[in-house]
C-alpha cells in the first residue's frame, strides 16, 4: 500500500497532463505553459504548507485550535493534508510526526468510540466525523501494533456514527447528524463529514450498512434548494456557495455522480465562483474544490482554475493561511491550512476518498 501511495508527483503530473490534453482536445502552447506555471505554484504551496504544519505539531502528538487547544478534528485534518501530499506513518520526512499523531488522536477515544478531546463540548459529531475520515484512510498505510489498533478503534468510531443516524428524529431529519450522538434533528455540515466517514470506512471493509448511506443520500436531497440548485443547511433553508461545495462532495463520494441535484450545484458555483468574503471561507474552499473535481467534466474544467487561484492568492510567505471569518477565526491557522493543502493536492490522488 505504502508503495502505491509513494508513486512519484512526477508521473502522476505527467499523466495529469496527458488525460487534460486529451479530454480538452488540442491545447495552445500559451495555455499549456499557463497549467504548468500553475501546477508549479501548487507544487510550491503544497509543500511550504506542509512545512509549516510539520512545525505546529506538539510535543503530546496532536495539533491545536486557536481558541480550544488539542483538538482531534484540527489533528486530523492536519494529518490528512500530510498525507494527501503523498506521506505515510512510518517513512519519509513526515513519517514520524504522522505516527505520533496518530498515537496521539487513538489515546483520545472514549469508552463509547466517541474521538473528541478538549474541544468535546463544541459539537463533538464535527470533530468525530473528521477523525472517523482520517483513521479510514490512515488505516490502510499503518503497519504493525498500530495498524490493528487503528481499525479496532475504527470500528467503534463508525459504529458511534451509525447508532447516532439511527437515533428517533422526525422525518425531515431523519437520516442525517447534528452536534451530539443523541441529537433528534440533523444538518448539512455535521452529516457531510459523517458520510465521508462512513464511505472511506466502508470502503477498506468496516460493516456499515448499505441502508445507512442510502437513508443519508436521502436526507441530503432534501436539503436540495431547487430554485438555485444549492443545498440547505437544514430543510427548507436558504443555499450558499459553502453549502453547494458540501452537498455535491457528500452525494458524488457516495456514488451519486453528475445527478440532477450534483449537476444543479455545480451551476450554482460556476454562476457565483468562491470569493474571500464568503461565510466559512476555507470550508467552502475545500468541499468546493472536491466537488466540483468529483463532478468533472466541462465544470471542473471550468472552475479549476479560479478555485486553485483564489486559495493560492491567500498562502502567508511563511505557509500558512489565516481564517477571517468569525468562527473560522476561532479554528486557527492549522484549520485553515490543512483545508487549504486538502483542496489543493485533491488531484495528486493519494487519498482514497478524494479520488474520482
Amino acid at each position: 500500500m505504502a508503495s502505491e501511495i509513494k508513486t512519484s508527483l512526477g508521473t502522476r503530473r505527467a499523466l495529469l497532463g496527458a488525460g487534460l490534453a486529451a479530454f480538452c482536445g488540442v491545447v495552445s502552447r500559451a495555455d499549456e505553459s499557463d497549467q504548468s506555471a500553475l501546477e508549479a505554484r501548487i507544487d510550491a504551496a503544497v509543500r511550504l504548507g506542509l512545512k509549516w504544519l510539520a512545525s505546529e505539531q506538539q510535543a503530546s502528538g496532536a495539533w491545536t485550535t486557536k481558541d480550544y487547544g488539542e483538538s482531534t478534528a484540527t489533528t486530523s485534518l492536519a494529518m490528512m493534508a500530510l498525507m494527501a501530499g503523498g506521506h505515510v506513518p512510518g517513512e519519509g520526512p513526515y513519517g514520524r510526526l504522522l505516527s505520533r499523531g496518530l498515537a496521539w488522536l487513538l489515546s483520545q477515544q472514549q469508552e463509547n468510540g466517541l474521538l473528541v478531546g478538549r474541544e468535546s463540548g463544541q459539537g463533538p459529531m464535527y470533530s468525530h466525523g473528521i477523525a472517523t475520515l482520517m483513521l479510514a484512510e490512515i488505516c490502510g498505510m499503518s503497519e504493525g501494533a498500530q495498524a490493528d489498533q487503528c481499525r479496532q478503534s475504527l470500528q467503534k468510531a463508525v459504529r458511534l456514527i451509525v447508532d447516532a443516524q439511527n437515533h428517533r428524529k422526525p422525518p425531515e431529519h431523519d437520516g442525517g447528524w447534528r452536534y451530539q450522538p443523541t441529537s433528534s434533528d440533523s444538518d448539512l455540515s455535521v452529516s457531510a463529514w459523517q458520510l465521508l466517514a462512513l464511505r472511506a470506512a466502508r470502503d477498506i471493509g468496516c460493516d456499515v450498512p448499505a441502508e445507512n448511506i442510502d437513508r443519508a443520500v436521502a436526507y441530503l436531497k432534501r436539503l436540495h434548494v431547487k430554485h438555485d440548485g444549492g443545498f440547505g443547511y437544514m430543510v427548507g433553508h436558504g443555499s450558499s456557495i459553502t453549502r453547494a461545495g458540501t452537498g455535491i462532495a457528500a452525494l458524488e463520494i457516495c456514488g451519486e455522480h453528475r445527478t440532477r441535484e450534483t449537476l444543479a450545484a455545480a451551476g450554482l458555483i460556476l454562476s457565483r465562483p468562491l470569493v474571500r468574503s464568503e461565510h466559512y471561507f476555507y470550508y467552502g474552499a475545500y468541499y468546493c474544490t472536491i466537488g466540483m473535481y468529483k463532478v468533472g467534466g466541462a465544470e471542473w474544467r471550468q472552475s479549476r482554475q479560479v478555485l486553485y487561484q483564489t486559495i493560492l492568492d491567500l498562502q502567508n510567505p511563511e505557509g500558512f493561511w489565516t481564517p477571517e471569518d468569525g468562527t473560522e477565526r476561532q479554528a486557527g491557522r492549522v484549520y485553515a491550512t490543512s483545508l487549504a493543502v486538502l483542496a489543493l493536492a485533491i488531484e495528486y490522488g493519494y487519498l482514497p476518498i478524494y479520488q474520482r
